[in-house]
């Protein structure tokens, strides 16, 4: 399964945001170093996130980028 790199874009709220897809990638090692170089060459101002998605096509990797998740749950030892 390939490695997917997007550009996530905030919208008006956390339910809308744009996904492009930039890069794929056979493996690990590849997306990372690409996507590292991506976030250094962005602005620290910039809204916009880079993520790498590990899906079976780039539909499915859409949708778990789309997925609303919940917050993990900070035990006493990791505040």
């Amino acid at each position: 399964m390939p490695y997917y790199i997007f550009k996530i874009i905030p919208g008006p709220t956390n339910l809308m945001k744009k996904l492009e897809k930039l890069e794929q990638h056979e493996s690990f090692k590849e997306a990372k170093q690409r996507a590292r170089a991506m976030r250094a060459e962005g602005g620290d101002g910039d809204a916009t996130q880079i993520k790498i998605m590990f899906a079976e096509n780039e539909l499915e990797a859409e949708e778990k980028l789309q997925e609303k998740r919940e917050q993990p749950i900070l035990r006493e030892w990791e505040k």
